[in-house]
């Protein structure tokens, strides 16, 4: 970083101010995305889903409360794991400020696992996590999301994700075969009849964690490229060193 280019303010004036044409740019494309992405059909969720939550057993109807929109984060936890993905729970710490934000605008927001609600429970309790968290331990829901891969698709080394078939790989954090993955989905509920109206996975989820924005605005970025793999710094925040 030593070896950066240094110059004098009028000239720092003058680059900024060109960068900040491209910035304009690409803040017009995502408006325009968006607004495609609002314009993608939608299909009709047609499966009773029941998950597992503090106020019981609830449908996938009930976790829109009294909102006509409702985002569900997958959150990677496998039944056998002891803690939820430490990528998820990065994440997660995102949640809490901004969902009575969400709910101002029509919309609810959920995490939903696979692991047992005892285990979220307790994750939830050491990272003060208030947001709600179900689990779909007895229902089909990620497996149908396509964030959850049987033990067959695990045994043959390739799986539905992203919309293509990809090859199961070892979690990074947990060096096991990839049982779970990341995505993010968004319904509407008309009446009686739930829509799914949009799902991202992988990289589609990046947008969604403030914090790697602000560290995209720092001078050395993510800072990442020499790391074993790109996340391999995550950590759960209160297993930081201080």
């Amino acid at each position: 970083m030593a070896k950066h280019h240094i110059v004098d303010h009028e000239a720092w004036i003058a680059a900024r101010t060109r960068f900040l044409a491209r910035e304009k740019e690409f803040t017009h494309l995502r408006d325009e995305l968006s607004r495609e992405r609002q314009d993608l059909p939608w299909e009709r969720v047609e499966k009773q889903y029941i998950f597992e939550s503090e106020n019981g057993k609830e449908t996938l109807a009930d976790l829109f409360g009294k909102h006509s929109q409702l985002i569900v984060y997958h959150f990677m936890f496998d039944p056998d794991w002891e803690m939820g993905c430490p990528s998820c729970s990065f994440w997660a710490d995102n949640f809490n400020g901004i969902i009575p934000h969400l709910n101002q605008r029509d919309v609810a927001m959920v995490a939903v696992s696979r692991a047992p609600l005892h285990k979220l429970r307790a994750q939830a309790r050491k990272l003060g996590w208030t947001f709600k968290w179900v689990s779909s331990s007895d229902s089909d829901f990620n497996f149908d999301y396509k964030v959850s891969f049987s033990p067959e698709d695990v045994a043959e080394g390739e799986a539905y994700y992203n919309f293509g078939t990809q090859k199961v790989t070892r979690d990074c954090h947990t060096s096991k075969a990839a049982t779970e993955l990341p995505g993010i989905s968004a319904f509407f509920k008309d009446g009686d009849q739930i829509y799914h109206t949009y799902s991202t996975y992988s990289r589609g989820v990046d947008m969604f964690n403030t914090a790697y924005h602000y560290l995209d605005m720092a001078p050395k970025g993510r800072d990442e490229d020499a790391l074993s793999f790109p996340m391999s710094w995550v950590k759960y925040r209160t297993a930081y060193e201080h």
